[in-house]
């Protein structure tokens, strides 16, 4: 697998020990304790108020959060029996509240702090959990102020407060105050971490959605085409006659200029060879085909699937497009009519080899390491000479529990391709795993070495190696140097970009790593990857939010970190 998904699967396993290395990066310190308890959840149908409720606001003084003062009946009373006053109001307050008379409670929670000689954060905070529960959301933000302005630690007032922040659609500041809680509370309420999951999935695919109805049609970066146009391996494309068409002259000049790296123009020349006509039934299927590809990889699926059926049609035993097919149905999370694809292109050619090698990466992807095995033997044994079959039979056997297989293959595919980075670049992930980090590096420099002149630059090994040494030595600075020099060869490289963010979320760097994230979101292909990368960004930017906010609790937040294994 790819350092990329290795990142992802890191990041997931580590969400909680991320938040804390970066706060005890920045401020360091003591621990602390603060026991989090969930509020009761808003109802939606309590905005129906009766009209005893009505009377009893109108009679009543005090009831609300910018109370003047007490009554002149209650400065008659000595500040002990005020005190008093105030917590049997509280205490009938917490009654009501769990018979769920969420109006009653609320006016002796107003009492309370009508009562109080001095302000209590608690009172303003059982009031607001009323307001909560009766819809009233703005009301509860007024009164989680007023009790944040005199605790700003206080976890329950941060979730209530955030509650009415997401139910009045501010999913910004609801993130803030329910990743705030989480980080004051420790981490040790599994509700209040999924509440900031929640948001932070509300808020990465509004903002992608908008993102995603802006962006014009872009190709993604030129690494990322190459990598998946030699995921196929080379075939002679049908020829062009003489005394050519215009329209099969665009074809001729849309495969000179893919195989010449300029996929802008290629794409534009098999969209004029279409428009003008081709002569011919197969110059239209590879026509089709082509530009199916380029739908593909401008993550229009719906697109490339048509083209690709349209150019089976005209040419049945073109079965490349129905390898690219099964690979779009894929994207679309349709594995069954992805291997019904697989099944027609090996019944109309049993001996097309990207077939069992593309069918062997679906097995892969969902895990069936057996069967993956199976179709990358298949492929191996029809064509030998495409290394990456070779690579993945030997991940695959490592993913399968057969290290020594693995290693076996990798060794012999070094013998027989000596000059192929690929295969450097894979062992050596595989030796960084087994923490073998020395000849792991050794590996990745071989792989830099031998892609020094390449167009595009393959910046993988780079970035491996630099997982590799902090992994290793926990050299961040030489990790980072690493990563940089990649993202300054390859500026679009979503690896690349994300491995960045990744290490200066780790060092602290937090606005190096929000820039980060953003370019990520940027250059993201797929809606999948653009919510994951506008997730990351936006849980770094609440993390900074609490530092800046809460200094106290962050400081108290070493220790913790540490016991996380930080």
């Amino acid at each position: 697998m790819s350092s990329s998904s290795k990142l992802a699967d890191w990041a997931a396993r580590n969400k909680n020990l991320i938040i804390a290395a970066t706060a005890v990066t920045v401020v360091g310190g003591a621990a602390a304790t603060y026991y989090y308890q969930a509020s009761a959840t808003p109802s939606t149908a309590a905005d129906k108020k009766s009209k005893k409720s009505k009377k009893s606001k109108k009679k009543k003084a005090g009831t609300s959060a910018d109370n003047s003062g007490p009554s002149p009946l209650l400065e008659e009373l000595s500040p002990e029996d005020r005190d008093k006053a105030a917590q049997e109001y509280k205490s009938k307050g917490n009654k009501l509240y769990q018979q769920h008379e969420w109006e009653q409670a609320a006016v002796n929670y107003s009492k309370a702090i009508e009562s109080s000689t001095k302000p209590e954060a608690v009172f303003y905070s059982n009031r607001a959990a009323c307001y909560n529960n009766l819809g009233q959301y703005n009301k509860v933000l007024d009164d989680c102020n007023a009790a944040l302005n005199l605790d700003s630690e206080y976890v329950k007032a941060l979730n209530r407060r955030a509650q009415a922040y997401e139910q009045l659609g501010n999913l910004t500041d609801a993130l803030n105050d329910f990743t705030a809680a989480t980080i004051i509370d420790q981490f040790r309420n599994d509700s209040a971490s999924k509440s900031v999951e929640r948001v932070l999935k509300k808020l990465a695919e509004s903002k992608a959605k908008t993102i995603l109805e802006s962006r014009g049609e872009k190709l993604p970066q030129i690494s990322f085409i190459q990598a998946y146009l030699n995921a196929f391996r080379e075939r002679t494309p049908t020829a062009i006659p003489e005394g050519a068409g215009a329209g099969d002259l665009d074809l001729a000049a849309a495969l000179k200029a893919s195989q010449d790296k300029d996929f802008s123009l290629a794409k534009e020349k098999v969209e004029q060879s279409l428009i003008k006509g081709l002569s011919s039934t197969e110059l239209e299927a590879e026509a089709l085909n082509l530009r199916g590809t380029f739908y593909f990889l401008l993550n229009s699926p719906a697109k490339a699937i048509a083209d690709l059926e349209r150019s089976v049609e005209l040419s049945p035993s073109f079965t490349q497009s129905w390898v690219k097919a099964a690979s779009v149905y894929m994207e679309l999370a349709k594995p069954q009519d992805a291997f019904k694809a697989f099944d027609t292109a090996i019944e109309k050619n049993p001996a097309d080899a990207d077939a069992f090698y593309h069918r062997g990466q679906v097995y892969f992807i969902l895990s069936d390491f057996s069967k993956a095995i199976e179709n990358y033997e298949k492929s191996v044994e029809i064509d030998n000479t495409f290394p990456l079959a070779q690579i993945q039979l030997a991940v695959a056997h490592y993913k399968n529990g057969n290290i020594g297989k693995a290693m076996a293959i990798f060794r012999s595919s070094i013998n027989k391709f000596p000059q192929k980075s690929d295969v450097y670049t894979y062992y050596g992930e595989l030796l960084m795993d087994q923490g073998k980090f020395e000849e792991a590096v050794e590996k990745f420099d071989k792989a830099i070495a031998l892609d020094q002149d390449r167009y595009p630059v393959n910046v993988l090994p780079k970035i491996n190696k630099a997982l590799a040494i902090f992994q290793w030595k926990q050299d961040f600075v030489g990790a980072e140097a690493l990563v940089r020099e990649a993202v300054t060869s390859d500026p679009d490289n979503d690896v690349a970009i994300g491995t960045l963010a990744q290490l200066c979320l780790q060092q602290g760097k937090i606005d190096e790593a929000i820039e980060a994230f953003e370019k990520s979101a940027q250059v993201s292909r797929t809606e999948p990857e653009l919510v994951n990368a506008i997730t990351y960004e936006n849980a770094t930017r609440a993390q900074a939010h609490f530092i800046k906010n809460h200094p106290n609790a962050a400081a108290k937040l070493g220790p913790l970190a540490q016991s996380m294994g930080a």
